[in-house]
């Protein structure tokens, strides 16, 4: 039976700022922990002014001191940009703040461009190829300690905390399967490979001491409103958003426009109609029909919805409606379990 959980891009709106953005996403968290959402994730981005989550790990540990009990995490922390012991450290203090809270989604994109991330790192000299062996050291640092290991992440070693393979090809659902590791793919932006990436790490995947069987979340792009046409008109902001951004133009995130194609030339038509091929927009009896065949498609364990809508009071009840439309979908699989 497949459970929601939110993604959260920390957006910035225009005219608002970096304070008000992460005291939205608090206060979604608020809301999806009452709505019975699985987790909240937020994710790493770089000198991006229409994102304010860049300092994930102090992010995270601000949206779960605002809650009590959904899971809170990184969707995710771009293991390249940093020292594996450094993320254990941020993340043993998080979950020794906050126990069995705490989650660790894993990527190796640098989550913004070349010239941000020299000066992330300083230098572009480490192997990206390196990043598997990365990722074993980070879980050494979180698992029980070794004979004879002289460094310790601390807060961190022995807490371990669970970590996710995060990626939008093949190569993240290679490495999820060979370390027996819960894969979440990337699908609200990059769908493309979204079935044979599920279809590998399925067929591959080994058992391991913190995972028996494959565990797969899924991320889903969903505007909801009380009509369709609300919702469309709510969801032109994520367009405006995601066409900018390709056309190297990133900004904070515009309000909705009546006719999204006004805005834009005709060869960049097929950009705005991509995003929309890859959500659910609509009323209650759209997302629902569309997350059920979405469930369906990828037969997911989790669908991590993520929604930018420019007004909050909007955006929390994109946010009820899409709880709602889960709802209906446990309820329609135990009905479906019950005969048979």
């Amino acid at each position: 039976m497949t459970t929601l959980s939110f993604l959260d891009l920390a957006h910035i709106s225009e005219g608002s700022n970096a304070g008000q953005a992460l005291r939205n996403s608090r206060d979604l968290a608020v809301h999806a922990e009452r709505l019975g959402f699985k987790r909240f994730w937020l994710a790493e981005h770089h000198n991006m002014p229409g994102i304010a989550s860049a300092a994930t790990s102090v992010a995270i540990g601000y949206v779960a001191e605002g809650t009590s009990t959904i899971r809170v995490g990184a969707g995710g922390v771009m293991l390249p940009n940093h020292a594996p012991l450094i993320i254990a450290e941020q993340f043993g203090t998080l979950a020794s703040l906050y126990p069995d809270r705490i989650d660790l989604g894993l990527g190796r994109a640098p989550g913004t461009d070349q010239m941000t991330s020299r000066a992330l790192r300083r230098t572009l000299a480490g192997d990206i190829d390196e990043y598997p062996q990365d990722v074993l050291e980070l879980m050494a640092y979180l698992g029980d300690p070794a004979p004879g290991q002289r460094v310790h992440a601390v807060p961190g070693e022995g807490t371990k905390v669970p970590i996710y393979i995060l990626g939008s090809s093949t190569y993240g659902a290679q490495l999820a399967a060979a370390f027996g590791l819960p894969y979440a793919f990337a699908s609200h932006f990059a769908p493309a490979d979204l079935d044979i990436a599920l279809r590998i790490y399925r067929d591959r995947f080994k058992p391991s001491a913190s995972l028996q069987q494959p565990y797969v979340i899924v991320g889903l792009n969903v505007t909801a409103a009380p009509t369709d046409e609300e919702a469309r008109y709510l969801f032109t902001s994520t367009q405006q958003s995601f066409v900018n951004m390709r056309s190297g133009s990133a900004g904070q995130l515009p309000p909705p426009v009546d006719d999204i194609r006004s805005l834009y030339p005709s060869d960049w038509q097929p950009l705005v109609d991509e995003v929309a091929d890859r959500s659910v927009v609509g009323s209650l009896d759209t997302v629902a029909a569309g997350i059920a065949a979405f469930a369906e498609r990828t037969s997911a364990d989790e669908i991590i919805v993520t929604s930018q809508v420019f007004d909050h009071a909007r955006r929390v009840r994109s946010l009820e409606i899409t709880a709602e439309a889960g709802a209906r979908l446990r309820d329609e699989s135990l009905v479906a379990s019950s005969r048979g």
